[in-house]
């Protein structure tokens, strides 16, 4: 008769993994906009998050005279403005999935239809708010934003900007340059 031997090690706290919790609105609100978006350097246009909800979020940013798309005058050219919108939008998106408990994944912006800035440029030293709403948002990544910018009481900017965050980005990027 054969005779069977089990070990049985008890299961330390240590080797349990410990979850996260969730961070609350507030703790996210506080979080240093590198925290929330990879832009890095010179391509950070946004400075903080202001507030969010389920559907929308403001930012500021502001125009730094010295920054390398600044013109002789100090100013920031209007076309930047997608991408503060994009920046917007990429953090909208971010909070959102740290709010669940999950992590921000790449995105990528598809364009816009109608991009209308009522100025050249986007003055020196000019605190800007950046305000997305959330039109749509779809399973398979697809998203589109109503998007302004003011300063002060003046807007500036608007555009319905599209967005795409594909499931696996590595396998988007690599398919998009190999056709």
């Amino acid at each position: 008769m054969r005779t069977m031997t089990t070990t049985l090690t008890p299961t330390t706290p240590a080797a349990m993994p410990i979850p996260t919790p969730t961070p609350t609105h507030e703790q996210l609100l506080r979080q240093p906009i590198e925290a929330i978006i990879p832009h890095r350097g010179t391509m950070l246009l946004i400075d903080a998050v202001e507030a969010f909800d389920e559907d929308t979020l403001s930012a500021r940013a502001t125009v730094h005279a010295d920054a390398w798309y600044a013109d002789t005058q100090g100013a920031m050219p209007a076309w930047l403005g997608i991408e503060l919108m994009a920046q917007a939008i990429a953090a909208h998106v971010a909070l959102l999935a740290m709010r669940g408990g999950g992590r921000a994944r790449p995105g990528v912006l598809l364009g816009s239809r109608s991009y209308k800035a009522l100025e050249p440029t986007f003055s020196g030293g000019a605190q800007l708010r950046v305000h997305v709403t959330e039109l749509l948002r779809s399973e398979e990544g697809h998203g589109a934003y109503e998007c302004t910018i003011h300063h002060g009481d003046l807007h500036c900017a608007e555009a319905v900007v599209k967005v795409f965050q594909p499931p696996d980005f590595q396998s988007f990027i690599e398919g998009s340059f190999s056709s």
